[in-house]
């Protein structure tokens, strides 16, 4: 089955936690931190692909522009 989320491994080693303020304060993404779903969630990101597509792809291009 397919879910409509995309997963993304913190750079780093950074927690979840500080990589979903990381993306708010630097990049105006919101996503979910990974500790949400539990231990084996901490280290990973999810982004929702539920919108538009147009609007995850910005989603994607201010990370890949602000996280250099």
């Amino acid at each position: 089955m397919d879910a409509p989320y995309i997963w993304l491994k913190t750079p780093g080693g950074m927690s979840s936690w500080d990589f979903f303020d990381k993306l708010l304060n630097e990049c105006n993404v919101v996503g979910t931190p990974g500790s949400g779903f539990g231990p084996s969630g901490e280290g990973f990101f999810r982004l929702s692909a539920f919108g538009h597509r147009e609007n995850v792809i910005e989603a994607v291009e201010r990370i890949k522009k602000n996280l250099k």
